[in-house]
C-alpha cells in the first residue's frame, strides 16, 4: 500500500478521523520521508497527529519530546485508548515500569516514547537509544528553545545533542505559535538540516475574542461564566496573589473552581489539575505556570482578568478553548495598570532583554486598544492577513462595541488638549483636565483656566482615557520619554484639520450576537440527547480512571446526538470514532441512543434536527415526519433547494436524508441533485484513486466538486453497482 494511503487508513483505524486538517497531510508526508521539519499550527489544529499517526505507519520508535509531565500523560492516555503502543518514562514513573517500558522497546512493541528534554538528553537515556531502531525524533512545544519566545526553557537548548548522537535520524520540531524570528532560531537550535517549514494560518476561526476595560471584576467574570453553564473554563490571572483571592470568591459564589499557581506545591498542583482534567471542577484559576499542561480539549472558555505581557502569549493562551474545533469564548479583562505592572516586573532585564519585552508589550497593548477585527489584528502580528474584513467572531465584527458618532469632534477636543499643555503631560492628566477636574496640581498650574478644561465633562473618564489611548493606536497621538507624555502627531495634525477620520468606540448596549461558528457547530444537533450523552461519557472516563475528552470529544458527542448511530456500522461513521473506540464504548452508547429515540417516540440513527424545530408541511409533522416528507419531495425529483425550502430544514439535514433515500431506493441516477457532467467526472477520478476515502477523491478533482457532491455521486456509483 502507498504510504500516504497507508496513512489515512491508519487515520480511519485509531482516531475515527475521514478528513485531514490543513497542512497535516503534508507534515505526515515529511516525516514518512524522513525530512527534517518544522511545523506550525495553531492550537487546536492537530499538530500531535502530525508526528502520531506517521510513527504507526513506520518501521522503529518515535520519540517525543514533552515539556510537562502532566502534558505527557494525557497524550499517552488518549494513546492507548485507542489502542496506539505509547508511553512515557518520568519522574512520576516507578524502576519497574522504567524497566517494563525498556522491555517493550528492546522487543520492537512499542510505537511512540514521550520524554522530557532532561531525561532524553541524559547519558543513560542517550546510550540506551543508540541501540534501538529510531523512526524519527519530534519535539513537541519546540518555541520553548527561544529565548525570544514566551516559554522559553533552558534545558530545551541541550537537545542540540540529537544530530549529533543520531545523525541519520530524523529531527521534526512542532510548536502552536511561533514568529519568524523564533522560527529561524528554533532551527538554527536544533541543527535541523535543510528542513522543510510549515507554517499554517494562525487565526483561530471557532474563537470569538472579546476584549473589555476592567471595570467590576467579579461581575464581568461571573457574566462571563455564566454565560457558559456546566462548561470548562480557565481563568488567567496576573499574580498568585490574584488566583488566591478570585479563587476563594468564585468558590463562596458557588462555582467549581480550583487555583494553579507556581507558589503551590507540587502535590497541589497536580491535584488541581486532575480535578480540572476529569470535571471535577468546572474552572481552573492560574498564572501562565498553567500554559502548555493541558491538552483538555473541551474547554469553551478562556479568561483573562488581566492583560498577559504579550500578543504571543495571549494567542497561545487563549488558544487553549475550543482546542476540538468547536465554538469557545476568550475574554480579556485589561486596565491601564496591567501594563504598568508589567514593565515594572520586567525593568531589571538586561538591556536586550528588556527592549525585546517591552516591543512585545507594546503588541499586546495595542491588541487591547484596537478598533479593528481582533482576528486580523493576531494574524498580522504574525504576518498574516485575512481575507475577510468582518470575521464574525469578535467583539468588534459582531457588533458587541458601538462607534461613537461624534468621534471626529471628541477627537479634536482630546488633541486640542495635548496642543494646550504643550504636550508635556500623560493620558491620566490629560483625561482629568478633560472632564473638568479641580485636584490641587491642574489648579496649581492654572490648567483649569485652559479653554479645554472640562470640555469633555459629559463623559465618563474611563471612556475619555480609552479615547486617549485608542488615538495612541490609530496615530494621532504618540507616547514618549520615561513618563509616556503624549505628543501630537503629523497625522494628528491633519486630524485637527479636519483631513483625517478617526474611530471611536463606545460600549454597546446590542445583545451579544451568536458567531458563526457556534450556529454551525449545533446545526442539526439535538442538544437533549447530547447532554445525555455527556453523563454516559462521565462514568465511563470514571470507570476507566481517564479525563472525559479522553473517551470522546465533544465533537464526537454532537456527530452522535445529530446522526444517532444504531449500529456499529453507523457508530463508525461518527467523527472521532475509530475501531478501538468503537469496540470499547459503542455497544453502551449506542444502547443508550436507542433508549432515548424509544423515550421520545424518534429514531433510526438518521440526522435529525432539535425537536423545537419542527417542519412546515402540514399537517404538523415530528422529525421522523420530515424525513418521510423528504423522501416524498425526492420522489418526485425536487431539488434538496427546494426539500430545504418547503421542510425548512438545514442543507446539511435535507443532505443526510437524500444519501438515506437514495440508499433505501437504490437510486443510481444523481440526477437533479447532480450535474450530469460534474457525475461522470466524479464518476473517472473514482476510477482512477480507488479509494473509498473521501479526502483523496477531493483532492483529485481539483474543487470541481465539494464533498456534498461527492457524496452524492459515490452513492449513485455503489447502487449501480449492486445491481
Amino acid at each position: 500500500m502507498e504510504p500516504m494511503k497507508q496513512l489515512r487508513a491508519v487515520v480511519r483505524q485509531y482516531w475515527g478521523f475521514d478528513e485531514l486538517r490543513p497542512l497535516q497531510a503534508e507534515a505526515m508526508q515529511l516525516a514518512l520521508t524522513r525530512r527534517d521539519s518544522l511545523v506550525v499550527l495553531p492550537t487546536g489544529g492537530g499538530k500531535s497527529l502530525c508526528f502520531q499517526a506517521p510513527a504507526l505507519c513506520m518501521p522503529g520508535l518515535a520519540v517525543v519530546v514533552s515539556p510537562l509531565i502532566s502534558l505527557m500523560k494525557d497524550q499517552v492516555d488518549a494513546l492507548v485508548d485507542r489502542g496506539v503502543a505509547a508511553a512515557a518514562v518520568n519522574s512520576t514513573s516507578s524502576p519497574a515500569e522504567r524497566r517494563r517500558v525498556a522491555d517493550e522497546i528492546r522487543a520492537e512493541r512499542l510505537k511512540l516514547l514521550y520524554l522530557s528534554p532532561e531525561r532524553l538528553t541524559s547519558e543513560q537515556m542517550l546510550t540506551f537509544l543508540t541501540g534501538v531502531k529510531l523512526s524519527f525524533f519530534a519535539i513537541d512545544e519546540a518555541h520553548c528553545i527561544s529565548q525570544w519566545g514566551h516559554d522559553f526553557r533552558p534545558e530545551y537548548r541541550e537537545l542540540k545533542l540529537l544530530k549529533e548522537t543520531f545523525p541519520d535520524t530524523p529531527v521534526h520540531a512542532y510548536t502552536a505559535t511561533a514568529t519568524a524570528t523564533v522560527r529561524e532560531e528554533i532551527a538554527r537550535e536544533l541543527r535541523l538540516e535543510r528542513p522543510e517549514t510549515l507554517v499554517g494560518a494562525f487565526d483561530r476561526p471557532n474563537l470569538v475574542y472579546r476584549v473589555l476595560r476592567r471595570g467590576d471584576k467579579m461581575k464581568q467574570i461571573t457574566e462571563v461564566i455564566e454565560r457558559h453553564a456546566d462548561e470548562s473554563g480557565v481563568i488567567y490571572c496576573l499574580r498568585r496573589a490574584d488566583v488566591d483571592e478570585l479563587c476563594e470568591q468564585l468558590q463562596a459564589a458557588g462555582y467549581t473552581a480550583a487555583p494553579y499557581h507556581a507558589g503551590m506545591d507540587e502535590r497541589a498542583r497536580h491535584d488541581s489539575q486532575e480535578a480540572f482534567a476529569n470535571d471535577r471542577v468546572k474552572i481552573i484559576v492560574a498564572t501562565v505556570a498553567f500554559g502548555m499542561g493541558i491538552d483538555k480539549s473541551d474547554v469553551r472558555f478562556v479568561l483573562h482578568a488581566a492583560a498577559p505581557k504579550s500578543l504571543e502569549s495571549y494567542q497561545q493562551e487563549s488558544g487553549r478553548a475550543g482546542r476540538d474545533g468547536l465554538e469557545a469564548e476568550c475574554c480579556l479583562f485589561f486596565s491601564g495598570a496591567d501594563f504598568m505592572a508589567w514593565r515594572r516586573m520586567q525593568s531589571e532585564l538586561p538591556p536586550p532583554a528588556l527592549e525585546a519585552a517591552m516591543a512585545l508589550l507594546d503588541g499586546i497593548e495595542k491588541f487591547c486598544l484596537t478598533v479593528n477585527c481582533r482576528h486580523q489584528a493576531i494574524v498580522n502580528y504574525f504576518g498574516q492577513t485575512l481575507p475577510n474584513e468582518n470575521c464574525g467572531a469578535c467583539d468588534v465584527c459582531l457588533g458587541d462595541v458601538e462607534y461613537q458618532a461624534d468621534a471626529l469632534v471628541i477627537a479634536q477636543k482630546i488633541l486640542s488638549c495635548v496642543v494646550r499643555l504643550q504636550s508635556g503631560f500623560g493620558a491620566a492628566y490629560v483625561t482629568n483636565v478633560l472632564v473638568g477636574s479641580r485636584e490641587q496640581r491642574i489648579l496649581e498650574r492654572e490648567h483649569d483656566q485652559l479653554s479645554t478644561h472640562g470640555i469633555l465633562q459629559e463623559f465618563d473618564s474611563k471612556h475619555i482615557r480609552g479615547w486617549v489611548e485608542q488615538l495612541v493606536e490609530q496615530g494621532f497621538l504618540a507616547k514618549s520619554g520615561e513618563y509616556n507624555v503624549l505628543q501630537i502627531t503629523a497625522s494628528g495634525r491633519e486630524l485637527l484639520r479636519g483631513n483625517a477620520t478617526p474611530r471611536l468606540l463606545k460600549p454597546s448596549t446590542k445583545p451579544r450576537r451568536e458567531s458563526r461558528a457556534a450556529k454551525e457547530s449545533w446545526e442539526g444537533v439535538d442538544r437533549e440527547l447530547f447532554e445525555s450523552l455527556r453523563s454516559l461519557r462521565r462514568r465511563k472516563a470514571d470507570e476507566r480512571g481517564l479525563p472525559p475528552f479522553v473517551v470522546f470529544s465533544d465533537v464526537t458527542l454532537r456527530d452522535m446526538a445529530r446522526r444517532r448511530p444504531m449500529t456499529p456500522e453507523q457508530m463508525l461513521a461518527v467523527h472521532g470514532v475509530g475501531q478501538q473506540k468503537c469496540a470499547q464504548y459503542g455497544a453502551e452508547f449506542i444502547a443508550a441512543i436507542r433508549s432515548y429515540c424509544e423515550l421520545h417516540g424518534v429514531g433510526d440513527g438518521r440526522t435529525i434536527e432539535s425537536f423545537d424545530d419542527e417542519p412546515t408541511v402540514a399537517p404538523k409533522r415530528s422529525s421522523k415526519g420530515a424525513k418521510a416528507a423528504a423522501f416524498e419531495l425526492f420522489a418526485q425529483r425536487r431539488s434538496i433547494e427546494d426539500v430545504c425550502q418547503k421542510l425548512s430544514r438545514a442543507p446539511s439535514t435535507v443532505q443526510s436524508y437524500l444519501l438515506e433515500f437514495m440508499t433505501e431506493r437504490e437510486i443510481d441516477d444523481p440526477t437533479p441533485w447532480l450535474d450530469a457532467g460534474l457525475f461522470e467526472q466524479i464518476r473517472q477520478a473514482a476510477c482512477q484513486v480507488e479509494t473509498g476515502q473521501l479526502t483523496p477523491l477531493f483532492e483529485a478533482l481539483r474543487g470541481a466538486a465539494t464533498y456534498d457532491q461527492i457524496r452524492v455521486a459515490l452513492a449513485a456509483l455503489k447502487n449501480f453497482s449492486e445491481k
